[in-house]
Parts: structure tokens; C-alpha cells; sequence
């Protein structure tokens, strides 16, 4: 009788673990890119996810650098202390993004809209800047420095910066 309730409790406490583990959401990184992913901390450095839809997706820690993600969709990802360093995300959606920390260094970022992102203390050190979109973005702390952002649409969503504006909108 012991035997058999030492077993029951030994399934009992097998079925609970596996019915909690699916539920702590831990990244894999061989997932195919979609809407929702989880790349938490994953490692995609020199490569091409052109044109993919990562909205949603939790990519805290990750790092995409020297990678081809142009027309990509972060919209509503979380992806604080990401790095994105000489990546190309030219026309790249991050639209409500939570970009705390990421690190844009050298990256072409032409025409990207950054709408109602959250890019506090993010590093977009000499990047290409041109024709973004940074309406409602938060922006404190942002490192701007020796970015290029001729023709971007301030965080009002009303004012361009003009030509030669580096490192902010003038």
C-alpha cells in the first residue's frame, strides 16, 4: 500500500512539472521567425531575416549584428539591451517597441518607424537615421550621437529634421 501511493505521488508530482514547464516560456532559439517568438538571449549575428514578422516577439538580450533584417516587423516586441550593431533594418517596422538599452551602433535604419517605441538609454550611435519615423517615441537618455537624421519625423510626429542634422533634430 505504500509502495503503490509513493508511486501515485511520484506521477502525481511528474504530471505537475510537465504541465508548468510549456508555461515558462523559455527561448528556443531554432524557432522559425513569427509573430510571438521567443529569442530570448539567442544569437542570429550576420543573419538574413529580410522582410520577416517578429511583432510580438520577446527577444530580450538578443543580438542580430552585422544581420539583413530590411522591411522587417518588430512591432510590439520586447527586445531591451538587444543589439543590432551594423545591422541593416532599413524600412523596418519597431512601432511600440520596448527597445530599452538596444544597440543600434552603425546601423542603417533608413526610413524605419520607431512610432511609440520605447528607445530609453538606447544606443543609436552613428547610425543612419534618414526618413525615420520617431512620432510618440520615448527617447530619454538615447545616445544620438553622430546619427544621421536629415528628413526624420521628430517625436512629435510633426517636425522633419532638417539636412545635416547630426546627432539631433535641427
Amino acid at each position: 500500500m505504500r509502495k503503490l501511493l509513493s508511486q501515485r505521488l511520484a506521477v502525481f508530482a511528474f504530471a505537475c512539472v510537465a504541465l508548468i514547464m510549456p508555461s515558462l516560456g523559455h527561448a528556443d532559439c531554432v524557432d522559425p521567425p513569427a509573430p510571438g517568438v521567443d529569442w530570448t538571449r539567442c544569437y542570429f549575428d550576420e543573419r538574413s531575416f529580410v522582410g520577416v514578422d517578429l511583432s510580438g516577439a520577446h527577444l530580450k538580450d538578443a543580438t542580430f549584428s552585422r544581420g539583413n533584417l530590411e522591411g522587417a516587423n518588430f512591432s510590439e516586441t520586447y527586445a531591451s539591451r538587444a543589439k543590432f550593431i551594423h545591422a541593416k533594418l532599413g524600412k523596418v517596422r519597431f512601432d511600440s517597441a520596448r527597445l530599452r538599452e538596444a544597440d543600434f551602433t552603425n546601423a542603417d535604419l533608413q526610413g524605419a518607424s520607431f512610432k511609440g517605441a520605447d528607445l530609453r538609454r538606447a544606443r543609436l550611435f552613428r547610425a543612419d537615421l534618414r526618413g525615420a519615423d520617431f512620432t510618440n517615441a520615448r527617447m530619454r537618455g538615447a545616445d544620438l550621437l553622430e546619427s544621421d537624421l536629415t528628413g526624420a519625423l521628430w517625436i512629435d510626429g510633426k517636425r522633419r529634421c532638417g539636412e545635416g542634422s547630426l546627432g539631433q533634430c535641427r
